[in-house]
């Protein structure tokens, strides 16, 4: 087979969570131009449909779905929805996360479990719900959102349970992959870098900081992502689970 051809998706069904802007709407462009159905999953319903419609474009099936991915039923709900629509699942981007910038000895319990609920209790989840219908099929690829705040520790802002939450899922990410090997199920996890996003725009007063951090002298653009979840997600790397890919501009080389 032209090695081109395997990073096509034609026929492929995915979805991914936090999916309705930044990096999960830049990867769900991504996954419908390589020819996959797709299906928005946002607590933000009006806007996933918004980026649903976009896909449209791609002359590819698209779908909305409002999911709280910290909520059990919410999850298995979805689950329902999107394999009705769809018929199967082959992708899973899951990427719905928070941070929240506190002090730790100022931090309260409520936002400590807030960053874990979704950050690391939802990734579990979704990957949970995803792998019950891969196994059954047994084929998938599964992609999770970690960072490259998993492997260091930021500053000058204070992060620490996004950094907890991102290491976790890392090791998360390892453990299901040699669990789900044997079912050919793939999971993997991608670490950005400071990302210029919704969210890491509005901290303006640690931007220079960042970028004068970074080898390359800048944040990235969610679309500088899309390649390596492309190849995630796609049959080139077959052989590849249980893998970080850090894309983080030679931030933490230093």
């Amino acid at each position: 087979m032209n090695i081109l051809d395997q990073f096509k998706l034609t026929g492929k069904k995915a979805f991914i969570t936090g999916g309705a802007r930044g990096i999960g709407k830049s990867i769900a462009m991504a996954f419908a131009q390589a020819g996959a159905d797709v299906a928005i999953v946002d607590l933000d319903l009006d806007v996933a449909q918004q980026t649903a419609k976009e896909l449209a474009q791609f002359s590819v099936n698209t779908l909305a779905v409002k999911t709280d991915v910290t909520k059990p039923d919410d999850v298995n709900a979805m689950m329902t929805t999107i394999l009705n629509a769809f018929g199967s699942v082959d992708i899973v981007f899951n990427n719905a996360g928070i941070c929240i910038n506190v002090n730790a000895e100022e931090m309260t319990y409520e936002q400590w479990r807030k960053v874990i609920d979704i950050n690391l209790n939802g990734v579990f989840l979704v990957a949970q719900a995803a792998g019950k219908a891969m196994i059954k099929q047994q084929r998938g690829s599964i992609i999770n959102t970690a960072s490259m705040s998993g492997h260091i520790v930021n500053e000058p802002q204070p992060q620490c349970a996004y950094n907890a939450s991102k290491a976790a899922v890392i090791m998360l990410t390892k453990s299901l992959a040699a669990e789900w090997a044997p079912h050919h199920v793939r999971v993997n996890s991608l670490s950005p870098g400071y990302i210029g996003t919704e969210m890491t725009l509005k901290a303006t007063q640690w931007i220079p900081l960042w970028e004068k951090r970074t080898p390359m002298g800048r944040m990235g653009k969610p679309d500088e992502l899309q390649g390596i979840v492309l190849y995630l997600a796609s049959d080139v790397s077959s052989y590849t689970t249980g893998s970080d890919f850090v894309v983080d501009g030679g931030f933490t080389c230093w």
